[in-house]
């Protein structure tokens, strides 16, 4: 399915939901090209712009954004306009993602971790929760027809936390570290921000350290990491998978 951007979003099944352009490529992106393959529809929300960032501008990531959706393989992205460092869980921001939520109608959304060192990903994972229940509410208008997810995950990779399961995105890695790498004005070698951001070269032995580590944990090569917070169902025990010895 082509890549729309912005406008009215088609029907989702998995929407990934995050606070600035390139989390979702940090996070979760080998799973969306995991449900991708799967023939799933699979979108993304940036909550911002990125006009506060140390490097690039809010255009510049706007186009990097739309490049690495392309390499992602999603149907949809777009950003909405809470101000970059300073987004708050208010009604307002709630109603903006209830919009999203009721036109794309994911059965599946994909939320920062509630504990991070960027402010701005913690509240989002409130934010997003938050949505998510107005979103069921029919008193809550926004001109479309309510409608609530079925399920609410949330992308681990930097929380110091056991994950709940792990996805395996062997096959995907490289394509994930390329819609990564789309985002030169922020990855690429440059004076501005030496000191805070990761030197180019190290970029992919880091992540793929980090989807080593996670898969190890799952029995695969390279995985991403994810935490739900109810309890999971089984059917078949004989069916489990990653083997205890």
């Amino acid at each position: 399915m082509p890549l729309t951007q912005g406008g009215d979003a088609p029907n989702a099944d998995v929407l990934a939901i995050a606070a600035h352009r390139d989390d979702v490529e940090q996070t979760c992106g080998g799973t969306l090209l995991r449900m991708a393959a799967r023939g799933l529809r699979t979108a993304i929300l940036d909550l911002t712009q990125g006009e506060s960032g140390t490097r690039g501008t809010a255009e510049e990531r706007g186009r990097e954004a739309a490049e690495a959706a392309q390499l992602l393989g999603v149907s949809w992205r777009d950003a909405l306009d809470l101000p970059d460092g300073a987004i708050e869980n208010t009604l307002e921001n709630r109603k903006k993602i209830v919009r999203v939520l009721r036109q794309v109608r994911p059965r599946v959304v994909i939320l920062p971790y509630w504990k991070a060192r960027h402010p701005d990903h913690a509240v989002v994972a409130t934010l997003g929760y938050e949505a998510c229940f107005l979103s069921g509410l029919g008193k809550i208008e926004t001109g479309t027809e309510p409608y609530r997810p079925f399920k609410i995950i949330y992308a681990s990779l930097y929380a110091d936390v056991r994950p709940s399961f792990v996805v395996d995105i062997t096959p995907f890695i490289e394509q994930r570290h390329a819609s990564l790498m789309a985002y030169q004005s922020q990855y690429a070698t440059q004076p501005t921000g030496g000191g805070l951001f990761v030197p180019e070269g190290e970029i992919r032995e880091r992540t793929f350290a980090e989807a080593r580590h996670y898969g190890l944990l799952a029995g695969v090569r390279y995985g991403e990491p994810f935490v739900q917070k109810e309890v999971g169902l089984v059917d078949d025990l004989t069916l489990l998978p990653v083997q205890s010895i």
